[in-house]
């Protein structure tokens, strides 16, 4: 599986050591940026340019995390692409819940309020919960589908 991986400066070192231990795990991690610590960027840029790539990859279960200091900011810009349910987590359960009942296929993390170990458990039980397929969450992600 495909993660591509994207953070402001708020989340410049949390995305370098969850793309590190991710990589070590197996999976194939695609840095979207920044490349540099740059204290004035912008998450616009990032979350757009992970979206992107995500986006246009052959993988048809490529992921996407992003990383900033509240997660909100790249949770909203995030939503704004067509077919990107992304959910803003902060604990293995929602982690678990957001994969489970939403099928989310972006994980937006909130640098300021958890630690670099918090990251690692929230994407690794991201990673590892399948959708359940229920048919009113299939109902739901049609809606979700239709709107905009």
């Amino acid at each position: 599986m495909k993660i591509y991986i994207g953070a402001d400066h708020n989340g410049f070192d949390m995305k370098a050591k969850l793309a590190e231990v991710l990589t070590k795990a197996g999976y194939t991690v695609i840095d979207e940026g920044d490349q540099k610590l740059q204290p004035d960027d912008d998450f616009p840029q990032f979350a757009e340019r992970t979206i992107r790539a995500m986006q246009s990859s052959s993988d048809h279960d490529a992921r996407g995390i992003l990383i900033c200091g509240s997660g909100q900011g790249m949770c909203m810009a995030a939503n704004r692409f067509k077919g990107i349910r992304a959910s803003l987590i902060w604990n293995t359960e929602e982690a678990h819940a957001a994969r489970n009942d939403d099928d989310s296929n972006v994980l937006c993390l909130p640098a300021r309020s958890i630690s670099d170990a918090e990251a690692v458990q929230i994407a690794e039980a991201w990673l590892a919960a399948p959708f359940a397929g229920a048919a009113r969450f299939k109902r739901r992600i049609h809606q979700l589908d239709q709107l905009g």
